[in-house]
């Protein structure tokens, strides 16, 4: 299990450094991936990072470190590079973004579960929203419109397409919100699992057309043929896409004096 934690934030410089009410950005995710590699057996918790700040805090929290290449372009292709340079060569990768700290320890497991019995080259997990977070969602673009990410999912719950956008666009919404309390909305939640076969395809792959206009290294996959499995979670409490900039911060801050703290330590 890999966690990749940068430095060089471009809108939150040092942010896997930073405190969230009392515990680091890292400490918070790095906790999350310990919980699910003890819920997976079998499973080594990395943190691949290109700063050795950010080394030597990780080495504290006792994680493994892999210092990467600052000029690799993605957390996949961290997330490849920290996997090669480990003693073994691993069957399954979870890429555990390290600006994720409220994700649950067995969504992280249950990517390892898909890949386990399944066939699919990556795994991902989703959740459908209820109409109060699709209006949320809206209402958070209008200053963020990069914030979030929607997803389209075959009846086999394929990934059919990822967008910054929100999908589907929805005819007839007052008699849909009318029949029930679920929109035909679903968020992505940023993680992913790979086959190290297919994460070693996407380090050596060009970027895709769609991976460069919407920022979605998931696209990559989709655009040449790749199978992305979606894993419905339940919606969650503490409900963040990511900490990118300091109003990220204070609402994080905010959910947990609200909701709780979900530290999975």
């Amino acid at each position: 299990m890999v966690v990749p934690a940068r430095y060089g934030s471009t809108r939150l410089p040092g942010k896997p450094l930073l405190p969230i009410a009392g515990r680091t950005l890292l400490e918070r995710v790095v906790a999350i991936a310990q919980a699910a590699a003890r819920r997976a057996g079998d499973c080594n918790v990395v943190v691949a990072t290109d700063d050795p700040r950010i080394a030597d805090h990780a080495q504290g929290l006792g994680a493994d470190v892999v210092m990467t290449d600052a000029s690799l372009d993605s957390g996949s292709s961290r997330a490849c590079a920290a996997a090669h340079a480990c003693p073994h060569r691993p069957d399954i990768v979870i890429n555990l973004q390290g600006d994720a700290p409220f994700v649950p320890p067995a969504v992280v497991s249950g990517l390892i579960k898909t890949l386990r019995d399944g066939n699919a080259d990556v795994a991902t997990p989703v959740y459908q929203l209820d109409w109060a977070r699709l209006d949320r969602l809206r209402a958070h673009k209008q200053t963020a419109p990069f914030s979030g990410t929607t997803c389209i999912r075959g009846a086999d719950s394929r990934a059919l397409w990822f967008s910054k956008s929100i999908l589907p666009a929805i005819r007839n919404e007052a008699a849909l919100r009318d029949a029930g309390p679920m929109s035909p909305v679903w968020q992505h939640l940023g993680l992913y699992g790979y086959r190290m076969a297919a994460l070693e395809w996407f380090a050596a792959a060009p970027p895709g057309v769609y991976e460069a206009l919407e920022g979605l290294e998931q696209l990559r996959f989709l655009e040449n043929g790749r199978t992305i499995a979606t894993v419905e979670v339940e919606m969650p409490a503490h409900a963040l896409s990511g900490i990118d900039t300091p109003a990220d911060i204070a609402a994080a801050e905010d959910a947990i004096a609200r909701l709780g703290d979900p530290f999975a330590g």
